[in-house]
Parts: structure tokens; sequence; C-alpha cells
């Protein structure tokens, strides 16, 4: 599943909690990864996943996990023997008004096998 494979790939990265869901007792700084689409052909796999960086403390904390998980995704998961692209979709801030926590978002388009 390619959000193990991120998942366990940017959790060795980061230095911050990495989840694929919020947790109920969720820390001050963590990541979500979350799948929004996928596709198959000729048995190469693409996926559109969406890794979103929350911060209680300020929105440029936020902004600049958004920026260390770009450069993470960008510079060392590409490198996985499993994942054959990954290619930058877009960015932006996507601050949690219900939770009141701030959020960015980075999207991403992952070929892998």
């Amino acid at each position: 599943m390619i959000e193990d494979i991120i998942l366990n790939s940017l959790g060795d990265s980061l230095g911050l909690p990495v989840f694929a869901e919020i947790p109920k007792n969720y820390p001050s700084e963590f990541y979500v990864i979350e799948k929004t689409g996928s596709s198959q052909v000729n048995h190469i796999r693409r996926a559109t996943v969406a890794i979103q960086s929350y911060s209680t403390g300020s929105k440029y904390t936020a902004a600049s996990m958004n920026d260390e998980v770009i450069e993470a995704m960008l510079s060392k998961v590409v490198t996985l023997p499993e994942i054959a692209r990954v290619e930058l979709n877009s960015d932006y801030d996507y601050t949690d008004t219900t939770q009141k926590i701030y959020r960015y978002q980075a999207v991403f388009d992952i070929t892998y096998y």
C-alpha cells in the first residue's frame, strides 16, 4: 500500500509523528497522509496523495513543516526502489477552522510498482 511506504519513509525522515489519520490525542505538531485517488495501467500504479502538516503553535510552523515534507518527498521518497516518480501537484494553506489548528497540505502524484 502506498500509504505504508510513504508513512514509513517520512516517519524516518521528518522527526515528527506521521499518521494515517488524526489521532484523538494528537501532539502539537504532526503529519497525516491521505490517498485521494489512484489508477493502474500495465501493472504500474499511480496515486494522488495529500500530506497534511498540522501545528497547534503557528501558521508559520505549519508552513515550514510543509516545506520539509515537500523536500523529503522529492529527495528521499523518490529514491525508494518501489517508487518510480514523485511530482508535487500543489501545496497550500489548509487551516482546519473546525478544530482550530493550523494546517498546510501538499498534494503529490506518485508512480510506483
